[in-house]
């Protein structure tokens, strides 16, 4: 067994060589190739060299022009380079002609997006949401021969299905593809049915979106004061996770963290990630977190704000959480309504409730009602689904104010109420 894992150990990291294009309309170019470098190390490789080269429009044969291709020849067998990764989608075609002049294995952002999912997945549904994305991106590129499909060495953007998968024919992947779908169409039925119930229950239900590596997990720690896997990583999480918790005395709310967005995130995932990213859809608050301390954390906002839109989650009530603030500097926020603060400080738990709180009293409506004594038992169930204000019966009745959501208004009939 020690042999074993001095063996793991040992294995050599993957040396790798980026490249990237910038057309003239390319934009936060820099951004997604420091992106990519990250993605990479996440996947367990050694960035050694990057290229990029800008272009009127990318070349159908090779993606990148001659020029660079004899530019990057040498320095593959010098630096002793493993795998090319490329930060574009390639096309089948690209990726074939790519890996016969380069002699080396060459991936695309898509493919390495893809391998760091498979790593990550946890659940069964996530496995078979990863599997079947891979699936999907793998059946236009089995048609040359070369190193696409003789990967026996395994690495970066062979993982998941494995190596024997790649060998298999276009029959056999599609007929893979219709039974993961049944798969996940079961699996998608018995959330769906989780769901519901969790819809109908009572509790105030918040969402924690944000880009990967914004430190949602963190927060969610903070608030449930429960361990939820975080890490300084990309795609930490990636099955969707719901935690009970209350806010104030006996106030319900759940909190479900969700996978982390990303610049480009392939479209084969968008889908196969839907299910996971809809238990987000139904939700009273979205919690947007966003790292203050990244230069980037402006486009990183706009990249979120977009996926919500297509999601069509964008009316969904937002209260934006400037997390990091303790890295950060010369910081200006721009999202509102928000709260700014560090995850690690000792206040963080505090502070969070406390604006999470504000901000249900303005989805909610005020209310005060006559409660006496034989009354007090509807109080304590009143108390699971309103905030209400401090009260203390010294006297037979007494006057109760609050704030409840529009759904529950109708639970105050028993009492002598005034809606105001």
């Amino acid at each position: 067994m020690a042999g074993h894992i001095m063996i793991e150990t040992a294995q050599k990291q993957e040396r790798v060589l980026l490249i990237g294009v910038a057309l003239q309309d390319s934009q936060n170019f820099a951004m997604s190739m420091e992106e990519l470098k990250s993605l990479a190390e996440t996947a367990g490789a050694v960035v050694v060299a990057t290229y990029t080269q800008n272009r009127d429009r990318y070349d159908s044969k090779s993606f990148i022009g001659s020029g660079k291709i004899d530019e990057i020849k040498p320095i593959i067998e010098a630096d002793e380079i493993d795998t090319v990764i490329v930060n574009n989608r390639l096309t089948p075609r690209q990726n074939a002609n790519l890996e016969e002049v380069f002699g080396i294995k060459v991936i695309d952002r898509m493919q390495l997006i893809l391998d760091i999912f498979a790593m990550r997945a946890r659940s069964h549904e996530g496995k078979l949401q990863v599997h079947l994305a891979q699936l999907k991106y793998m059946l236009p590129r089995l048609t040359g021969q070369g190193v696409m499909l003789s990967r026996q060495a395994g690495g970066i953007g062979s993982r998941g299905p494995g190596e024997s998968q790649l060998e298999l024919n276009r029959r056999s992947i599609r007929h893979q593809i219709t039974d993961i779908e049944r798969q996940l169409k079961q699996v998608a039925q018995n959330r769906q049915t989780i769901r519901e119930k969790r819809v109908s229950s009572t509790a105030f239900k918040i969402g924690l979106i944000g880009y990967t590596n914004a430190g949602k997990s963190t927060i969610m720690n903070v608030l449930t004061e429960k361990s939820q896997y975080e890490a300084d990583e990309l795609f930490a999480t990636l099955d969707a996770t719901t935690k009970q918790l209350y806010l104030k005395d006996k106030f319900e709310a759940t909190l479900t963290d969700t996978v982390g967005f990303i610049q480009d995130l392939p479209t084969e995932l968008v889908a196969a990630f839907k299910s996971t990213l809809e238990e987000s859809r139904h939700v009273d608050l979205l919690l947007h977190v966003i790292d203050a301390s990244d230069p980037n954390h402006e486009e990183h906002e706009e990249t979120v704000l977009k996926i919500l839109e297509d999601l069509e989650m964008g009316d969904i009530p937002r209260l934006t959480v400037y997390n990091k603030m303790d890295l950060a500097k010369e910081f200006t926020p721009t999202l509102f309504p928000h709260v700014s603060l560090s995850a690690k400080s000792k206040t963080a738990r505090e502070d969070l409730r406390r604006v999470i709180l504000e901000t249900v009293k303005t989805l909610f409506v005020p209310f005060s009602i006559k409660v006496d004594a034989s009354q007090l038992y509807q109080v304590y169930e009143l108390n699971r689904l309103a905030l209400l204000e401090d009260y203390d019966f010294q006297d037979q009745v007494e006057v109760i104010s609050g704030y409840i959501s529009e759904d529950n208004k109708w639970r105050l009939e028993g009492f002598y109420n005034g809606l105001h």
